[in-house]
C-alpha cells in the first residue's frame, strides 16, 4: 500500500513538472571559422556569420575543407558542411519578412484604391444615371423640335400657298384698276359727248326757235 502510494505520488511530481516546462528554441546565430589552411590547426583568418556570402574559389573532398572568398577578398578555408546552397534560415526568414510587409503595404494600398474605385463607381453610377435621365429628356425636346419643325414646314408652305394666291389676286386687282380706269375715261368721254351733242343740240334749238316764232308773227301780220 505505501509503495502504490509512493508511486503515485512520484507520477504526480513527474507530471507537474511537465506541465510547467517551458519550450525554448536554439539560436540561428551561428559564426564559421574561416582558416588559412585545411585544419583545426591552421589559424583562423575571420569568423564568419551565419548567411555571408562566399565565393567558392576550390574543394578538398580528403579533408572535407572548402577553399572561398568573403567580402573584402580575404580567401580561406570553411568545412564543406558549414557551406549551404541557398541562404541561411534566418536570411531567408528575414527576406520573406521583409517580402510580407511589402505586401502587406501592396496590400493595404489596394484596398484603399479598391475603396477609392468603390467611391467613384457610385459617383460614376451616379453620374450616368443623371446622363441617362438629360439624354431621355434631350431626347423628348428632339422631338418635339422635330414636331415644330414639321408643324413650321407646314406653316412655311401655307405662307408661300398664300403668297402666291396674293400674288395672284394683286395682279388680278391691277387688272380691275385698269379696267376701271379705262371705264372711267370711256365715261368721262361719253359724258363729254353727250355734254357736247346737248349743247350743239341746244344751239341748234336756240337758232330754230327763233325763226319759228318770227314766221308766226309774220303771218299773224299777214292775217
Amino acid at each position: 500500500m505505501k509503495i502504490s502510494t509512493l508511486i503515485l505520488t512520484l507520477m504526480l511530481c513527474l507530471m507537474g513538472g511537465t506541465a510547467t516546462a517551458e519550450t525554448r528554441y536554439a539560436s540561428d546565430q551561428l559564426e564559421v571559422p574561416m582558416r588559412s589552411g585545411k585544419g583545426t590547426k591552421f589559424r583562423i583568418l575571420r569568423m564568419l556569420p551565419s548567411g555571408t556570402a562566399l565565393q567558392v574559389l576550390g574543394k578538398d573532398a580528403s579533408s572535407g575543407y572548402t577553399k572561398v572568398r568573403a567580402t573584402g577578398g580575404v580567401e580561406g578555408w570553411v568545412l564543406t558542411r558549414y557551406i549551404m546552397n541557398t541562404p541561411s534560415a534566418r536570411d531567408r526568414l528575414a527576406a520573406a519578412e521583409k517580402k510580407l510587409a511589402h505586401l502587406e503595404l501592396e496590400n493595404r494600398k489596394l484596398t484603399s484604391s479598391f475603396g477609392e474605385l468603390e467611391t467613384q463607381k457610385g459617383s460614376t453610377d451616379e453620374q450616368v444615371a443623371s446622363l441617362t435621365q438629360s439624354n431621355h429628356r434631350l431626347s423628348q425636346e428632339l422631338d418635339e423640335l422635330h414636331r415644330t419643325a414639321s408643324s413650321a414646314l407646314a406653316i412655311d408652305a401655307e405662307n408661300k400657298s398664300l403668297k402666291t394666291h396674293i400674288a395672284t389676286y394683286e395682279r388680278k386687282l391691277q387688272a380691275l384698276q385698269q379696267e376701271n380706269e379705262g371705264l372711267k375715261d370711256r365715261t368721262a368721254r361719253d359724258w363729254f359727248m353727250v355734254g357736247a351733242g346737248v349743247v350743239i343740240l341746244g344751239m341748234i334749238i336756240g337758232l330754230i326757235i327763233p325763226r319759228i316764232r318770227w314766221k308766226k308773227k309774220s303771218s299773224w301780220d299777214t292775217l
